[in-house]
């Protein structure tokens, strides 16, 4: 019996609307296999997600990436980089002074501790400890020389600064990353219920030190 390329085009009009579905749901509303579905995912030259175990595909002209290259539909993280650890990568080059596992996480939206941990040596990344926090940075030798001076400075500014300590910045950050939505006043009152007694300041004064009030939704002082 021959394949009706028809109902591909059906499909895929129906897979534009609802924007973002599994393998599992392409092959059944596409009624073939799923090692067909991905065929056409790679003909369609889909976004695979970065998180949900990569279960979940988007048609490349849906996504509106942030200028970090990242996309959020219901829950579903996709990037314009590829996987989790090519975003990774492609947002320590791209960061000033490197990032450490809680400030990339801050920016994928997800936990990076389990994930770091299994891969230490990610390459083509450097990974230091900087006044006792690893900090991971470029492999290129004048990127990486720019950012670790850049990572130094920082820190030699955090005590000028009302920054929280790095046990209350993963605090914030994780919060944060649990509920992006929440302003910093609304970050303050939720960490107090805790009970961490985090000032608003202190917090806007984390975000804007490290970049990350502008990528934040609602957040205003």
């Amino acid at each position: 019996m021959r394949d009706n390329p028809g109902k591909y085009e059906d499909g895929l009009g129906v897979f534009r609307k609802q924007k973002v579905m599994s393998l599992k749901q392409l092959a059944t509303l596409l009624r073939c296999s799923e090692r067909t579905v991905q065929r056409h995912l790679k003909k369609w030259r889909t976004y695979t997600s970065y998180n949900k175990n990569g279960r979940y595909y988007v048609l490349p002209d849906i996504p509106i990436f942030d200028e970090d290259g990242l996309w959020r539909y219901k829950g579903i993280f996709f990037s314009r980089h590829g996987n989790l650890k090519q975003t990774l990568i492609a947002l320590v080059n791209h960061s000033p002074a490197g990032l450490t596992s809680a400030e990339a996480g801050a920016l994928v939206g997800a936990s990076l501790r389990s994930f770091l941990a299994q891969s230490q040596n990610i390459q083509p990344l450097c990974r230091e400890k900087i006044t006792g926090r690893f900090v991971y940075f470029s492999q290129d030798a004048a990127l990486f020389s720019q950012q670790k001076q850049k990572r130094q400075e920082e820190d030699s500014l955090l005590k000028l600064l009302r920054l929280p300590t790095d046990a209350e910045a993963v605090i914030v950050l994780v919060e944060r990353i649990k509920h992006p939505e929440l302003s910093v006043e609304q970050l303050s009152a939720r960490l107090h219920k805790k009970p961490h007694r985090i000032k608003a300041e202190v917090i806007k004064n984390l975000f804007e030190h490290h970049g990350l009030l502008k990528k934040t939704v609602a957040m205003k002082s």
